[in-house]
């Protein structure tokens, strides 16, 4: 009983994630990260060349911890500026598994940066690359005893290759930045199956973030962020967090994830996240964040984990890093 009863959380949640259900019901395609303020090169191209030195992160996200099928996802990035700072450069490496889904990609960036003050530049960022995406759509049980009708969406696998590109703005200074981004523009059909309202596309996502960093005293300062996530035809997401950091050694913090519905009015909290941030050594960062689930799905699977690492080269006799926070 429990067997098929995950089956058939599994069987509504690809027709989610394939956004083949109904147009009155969509969800987010692409990747959730909880730890959003230190990966933002997965989420705007802008944002490559920033940390002004050569730049490596790696995250890893397993979502619904303990859960059968439950998403996992990997990334890896590097960025550098180049041309004494006024471009940027990135890449960006990603796995993602769902269930009976599979998406690998790779995504190059490139970021034109403008100084618009003494401390602060604004950055154009465009990206462009591929993801491969898979799907054993055969092996999911669509019925409880497995001896229902065959679902025309799931009658056979998906194996496709599909580029695209997206772009981004991005402004920052030593001590705040805001970021808008589209990731990806090109709309492109993930299945051949299509009936009446039944669409199997890539949705565009859009991305706005914003933080700042205040001094409390000389060894503590507070670092408030948000995330606002827009898929087409889905319920607004957003995500609040506030850090406090101690010497610019060891950060701690919390956030909360929200969905806004089509009233204002209309919400639901997905999760509450904790996190802790510790620079290692001048070059070496790691970071832990938990997630509660706070949805209907808290009996199934209480909780996520997320761990990142970040490696910077940018150290040297005649060089001095100053902090940064982002």
């Amino acid at each position: 009983m429990v067997t098929q009863l995950k089956m058939k959380q599994w069987a509504g949640a690809l027709l989610v994630i394939l956004g083949i259900t109904s147009s009155q019901v969509r969800a987010q395609q692409d990747k959730m990260f909880s730890q959003y303020m230190f990966n933002m090169l997965a989420l705007n191209p802008a944002y490559a060349g920033s940390r002004d030195v050569l730049s490596m992160s790696a995250l890893y996200r397993n979502q619904w911890t303990g859960v059968q099928g439950a998403p996992q996802t990997a990334t890896f990035t590097m960025d550098m500026p180049l041309n004494q700072e006024r471009v940027g450069v990135g890449l960006q490496l990603y796995g993602d598994k769902f269930g009976e889904m599979q998406e690998a990609g790779a995504f190059a960036s490139y970021a034109f940066r403008i100084k618009v003050g003494a401390k602060s530049t604004l950055a154009l960022g465009l990206q462009g690359g591929a993801s491969s995406f898979q799907w054993n759509l055969a092996n999911v049980q669509t019925s409880p005893d497995g001896t229902g009708q065959v679902d025309p969406a799931f009658a056979s696998n998906i194996s496709k290759v599909l580029p695209n590109f997206g772009t981004g703005i991005y402004l920052s200074n030593d001590r705040s930045y805001l970021s808008i981004s589209v990731p990806r523009l090109i709309k492109n059909k993930l299945s051949e199956y299509n009936s009446g309202d039944y669409r199997s596309v890539q949705r565009r996502h859009a991305y706005v973030a914003a933080g700042f960093v205040v001094g409390l005293s000389p060894g503590i300062k507070m670092k408030p962020s948000f995330l606002a996530k827009y898929a087409e035809g889905a319920p607004l997401g957003f995500d609040g967090n506030i850090n406090f950091w101690f010497a610019d050694r060891i950060a701690i913090g919390a956030s909360i994830r929200r969905n806004q519905f089509s009233s204002w009015t209309q919400y639901s909290t997905d999760a509450v996240v904790g996190m802790v941030e510790v620079q290692l050594t001048d070059q070496f960062r790691f970071g832990y964040s938990y997630d509660r689930t706070m949805n209907n799905f808290q009996s199934v699977a209480p909780s996520s984990h997320e761990i990142m690492i970040r490696y910077e080269f940018g150290f040297g006799k005649n060089r001095i890093l100053t902090p940064r926070y982002f």
